[in-house]
């Protein structure tokens, strides 16, 4: 009978497999070999042994660029962007007459597309009739047509600022989580003179750990794919001062039609978010049970 059952979870896997090893493991393969090509538009594919590796990190300024610009969105997504997250949450557990309003408000940036978000900010910080520039001006500024996303000092800071608050996702999961939680756990905390705040410190966030993983996971991972917005408001610029993995992997693909340098990118990218997502898994100590 376990034979029978076993025969006919195959068959039904069988599908999910098949598109997995075609669509998703084929193409990892294929963009790890050609990682250590030469393959560029209209030319034969030739050998480059790990040419293309060394000159990612020995010879290749914008690519450390777009490095250093991704790993501190990273450490900002992780921690920033959680701790919004999680605050938020633990504000809107308290059930107050405006929560189910706050967390449906709070969700909409994150079920919009980046493409549609990133025109909506081009128009926000827009230098002529942007939101904040009339903003500052009813401060008393007088003419100030500040180009946010286009000027070398603001860039980086308001591209940041485009996904950084909105950790709705995060709250959500949170929220979710929460309410697994006993009653009578904070029942208890309560009797013995926990006041709110060292109930959440010190009953809460320990029991949540596994979640927040989870959570820090999505947001530090999201970082290593993270294009649309950038591509939209500044396509990387002012010169390299906002671009990251994904958009110099794209333009060296598709502009500089040069495949077996962006598959390099490509797989130090993914090799970067496995090491990513081994790390988190170790420091919050992700499926056991001990808190």
């Amino acid at each position: 009978m376990e034979k029978k059952n076993g025969v006919w979870i195959f068959i039904f896997l069988s599908p999910a497999i098949l598109l997995f090893l075609l669509v998703y493991a084929a193409s990892v393969f294929i963009m790890f070999g050609s990682s250590f090509a030469d393959w560029r538009l209209m030319s034969d594919i030739k050998s480059a042994g790990f040419n293309n590796y060394i000159e990612l990190f020995a010879k290749d300024g914008t690519f450390l660029k777009a490095l250093t610009n991704t790993a501190i969105w990273v450490v900002l997504q992780s921690t920033v962007h959680i701790v919004i997250g999680v605050t938020v949450a633990l504000i809107l557990a308290k059930k107050e007459f405006y929560w189910k309003f706050a967390r449906t408000a709070y969700m909409l940036p994150n079920i919009v597309s980046g493409a549609a978000m990133g025109m909506l900010y081009l128009c926000i910080f827009n230098p002529s009739f942007g939101l904040i520039n009339e903003i500052v001006k009813l401060f008393g500024a007088g003419d100030f047509a500040h180009n946010w996303f286009y000027d070398y000092s603001t860039a980086f800071v308001t591209v940041t600022m485009t996904w950084l608050p909105f950790a709705a996702v995060v709250t959500i999961l949170v929220l979710a989580e929460m309410t697994a939680i006993s009653d009578s756990i904070l029942e208890a905390a309560r009797i013995d003179g926990a006041g709110e705040f060292e109930t959440n410190i010190f009953i809460i966030l320990p029991m949540l750990r596994n979640i927040l993983g989870t959570c820090v996971i999505v947001a530090a991972t999201s970082m290593l794919k993270n294009f649309d917005i950038i591509f939209m408001t500044t396509n990387g610029g002012p010169g390299t001062e906002t671009l990251n993995l994904p958009l110099y992997l794209y333009k060296t693909a598709m502009i500089e039609n040069n495949y077996g340098y962006a598959n390099t990118i490509g797989t130090f990218t993914t090799i970067l978010g496995i090491v990513i997502i081994i790390t988190i898994n170790k420091v919050f100590r992700m499926g056991r049970s001990d808190i």
